[in-house]
């Protein structure tokens, strides 16, 4: 699903870092951050838009496909983990989006929907991964998003507005971070870019490393700051990705960015922040296609045991694993034969993105029929087919998470037949989420945190202090 630049960003931090007209703060008014100070490095895991559906569906497609669960359960079947629930309202909703999400973590203050890091009276809060740069270690964000979307941007760099992501891959340049890997091609090339700037160029001149592909980023070496740029708008879906070889062999999956970027930062004396996104979870959910979703989420636990193995080996080491927000909601629904229902999701070749994007509205019911039994394993009726192919008739290019119109919720319903699984919508929910710490630092969660708390846990396991308020 492309998605479009729909907001107009009103930028805050302009080049070299400076902010015009407006105050930077450190932490919360009059608060002080405790000197812990035994967490060396903190790897800060997101998969974006999970409900407690997908996590609980994704241990439960391992368990039946493999006979192990997933990473992320598993720490809590072995006690390994400290486990609490995290609100993640907004400062104007109950429902956040992905930017106040990561704002409340990347600033430590609540933001409305759609602002990185700036609050509702305009004040720029300083991003965290500024504040652990300026404190020397070595920071960054690997995700399957664009690297200029709202996750990683939140911990990044002050904006009024999430949408120019062409703008904010500006705004990354003059920051120096030390590893910055995702999707998101179309912000940093000259062909795509709308006003021409190349700034892969601009990059390497500034001394970084670019890699475009698997290879160069596996090859580029950790003496240099390192940009890895490797697709259009999203990564691909992971199930669509083991489909095809090409992508398979060019696109890295995000447990080989998190091994990269962890072997990359750990050179640093002093430690590392890194944040790692598993994006297009909330992606698959916006579209209620499970097995975007799913198998999303089980790339993201990959990279989960990355980021254990290396905590696990040493005592110095945080490991932060969460979602900013519920989406849709899935859950596993009963009905005849659920498991062997369920079962069919094993053998998924394809995403519901992928079988929808090849439908033509010349297609007959016949070939949507074959399409879906080829992709994913069971056979709809004439009369589903029909029902598809109803809503492909008006097809267009309007729109943000689905930019074709295409009809994913009625593929969805339909598919709720012969799966089991169902949807309560398509979009966020204000749902309470899960939230495991393991490793250094992590005694320090309490059951129930709101997730603005955060932000002072990580810089309270650090031992890094700011001042309550400072300009730059």
């Amino acid at each position: 699903m492309k998605r479009r630049d729909f907001l107009n960003l009103g930028v805050i931090a302009t080049v070299g870092g400076t902010i015009a007209s407006t105050t930077v703060v450190g932490c919360a008014p009059g608060s002080k951050t405790k000197s812990h100070g035994k967490t060396k490095n903190i790897i800060f895991m997101v998969s974006d838009g999970m409900s407690i559906g997908t996590l609980n569906m994704a241990d439960l497609l391992l368990q039946r496909k493999t006979g192990k669960g997933s990473n992320w359960i598993g720490l809590y079947r072995d006690n390994r983990a400290k486990r609490a629930l995290m609100d993640t309202a907004s400062a104007d909703s109950l429902v956040t989006d992905s930017a106040a999400g990561s704002s409340s973590w990347g600033s430590g203050y609540r933001v409305n929907n759609g602002a990185l890091n700036v609050g509702p009276d305009g004040t720029a809060y300083k991003p965290i991964l500024q504040k652990f740069k300026e404190a020397g270690k070595a920071v960054g964000c690997v995700t399957t998003v664009p690297i200029t979307h709202a996750t990683p941007a939140g911990f990044c760099i002050n904006a009024k507005n999430r949408g120019s992501q062409a703008d904010i891959a500006e705004m990354y340049l003059p920051l120096h971070f030390d590893v910055m890997m995702g999707g998101g091609t179309e912000y940093f090339s000259k062909e795509k870019r709308q006003d021409g700037k190349d700034l892969f160029a601009e990059f390497t001149a500034q001394g970084y490393l670019v890699a475009q592909t698997k290879d160069e980023m596996i090859n580029a070496g950790n003496d240099k700051p390192l940009l890895g740029v490797f697709h259009e708008d999203g990564l691909p879906y992971t199930i669509d990705q083991k489909a095809d070889a090409e992508l398979l062999a060019r696109i890295p999956t995000l447990a080989e960015m998190t091994r990269k970027a962890i072997d990359h930062m750990s050179q640093n004396p002093n430690g590392f922040v890194l944040q790692v996104e598993g994006g297009k979870v909330d992606w698959g959910s916006h579209a209620n296609d499970i097995a975007a979703s799913l198998y999303d989420q089980i790339a993201f636990d990959e990279a989960i045991a990355v980021a254990i193995a290396f905590a696990e080996k040493r005592d110095d080491t945080l490991v932060i694993v969460t979602t900013d927000h519920g989406n849709s909601n899935p859950g596993l629904i009963k009905s005849k034969n659920v498991d062997a229902k369920f079962d069919l999701i094993q053998n998924f070749k394809q995403t519901n993105e992928w079988i929808l994007n090849g439908l033509k509205k010349t297609d007959t019911p016949a070939q949507v029929i074959e399409r879906i039994n080829y992709a994913q394993g069971y056979t709809i009726t004439t009369d589903e087919a029909k029902q598809i192919l109803s809503h492909c008739a008006d097809l267009d290019n309007e729109g943000i998470y689905n930019a074709y119109k295409l009809p994913f919720r009625q593929l969805a319903q339909i598919q709720q037949n012969y799966t089991s699984v169902g949807w309560s919508g398509m979009d966020h929910s204000a749902d309470f989420v899960e939230l495991a710490m393991f490793g250094q630092g992590s005694e320090l969660l309490k059951q129930f945190v709101k997730n603005t708390d955060l932000h002072y846990l990580m810089l309270e396991a650090t031992g890094v202090e700011v001042p309550a308020a400072q300009t730059v």
